[in-house]
């Protein structure tokens, strides 16, 4: 959707909240919970919003995927495919593009400006910062060091790996994390699961990372031109 459209959604006050579950089942019978969800209007929500929201809260724990989140890594992904399987996602298991993705790859990924503004909020208050990504883990990595350096992060954590084979759920409930931004619907869906205030940033429409996820479909706040 373009940006004069979001903006104006948001002028006139036009914010809908979808929560999993609570779509009467006498409204279409015969049409699923998850159906309605995913055909029900966008909570969507600005920066200033979400800054507002946390005004008076204590410090906290907060979680960020990386990849179209707060990097824009197509490029990193796409020069993968193209080297160790071309028209395939068989690279994705291939170690040797993980230890390049993961080994410095990154220098050349976009930073997405509205993680720019996510991560100085968050400093500012003073919170714990956790970047949680699935890529498979590799020695050496130079993400943390990326991070760090691109957007100006203070005392920052080691990004922690899941490795694809298994969701983000485990670190975020040890951790006790209060919001994950993230862009995929298994970063929404890991934010519920363990009580977490679940936000969603915009996949940018090129990514390589397909099929495109359906914004709002969990009931979270999705933020207005957060896709850059």
């Amino acid at each position: 959707m373009k940006s004069s459209i979001l903006t104006a959604a948001l002028i006139a006050g036009s914010f809908f909240v979808g929560v999993a579950g609570a779509a009467p089942s006498n409204l279409n019978p015969g049409v699923t919970t998850d159906q309605l969800m995913r055909t029900a209007p966008v909570h969507w929500v600005s920066i200033d919003q979400i800054a507002a929201s946390l005004e008076g809260q204590p410090s906290m724990v907060v979680g960020f995927d990386i990849d179209d989140t707060v990097l824009f890594s197509s490029a990193c992904f796409y020069y993968g495919q193209q080297k160790y399987s071309p028209g395939s996602e068989d690279y994705l298991k291939n170690i040797e593009f993980w230890k390049e993705a993961n080994g410095g790859c990154d220098r050349y990924s976009i930073p997405k400006e509205v993680a720019r503004k996510l991560i100085s909020l968050h400093q500012t208050r003073g919170d714990t910062i956790f970047f949680i990504t699935g890529r498979t883990k590799t020695e050496n990595e130079q993400i943390t060091p990326i991070l760090e350096k691109t957007f100006a992060i203070k005392n920052i954590n080691p990004v922690v790996f899941t490795d694809g084979s298994e969701t983000k759920t485990s670190f975020m409930k040890e951790h006790k994390l209060k919001i994950y931004y993230g862009d995929a619907d298994g970063d929404m869906r890991s934010a519920i699961e363990v009580g977490a205030r679940p936000i969603r940033v915009l996949r940018s429409p090129n990514s390589t990372y397909k099929p495109m996820p359906k914004n709002g479909s969990f009931g979270e706040e999705v933020i207005v031109d957060s896709a850059y």
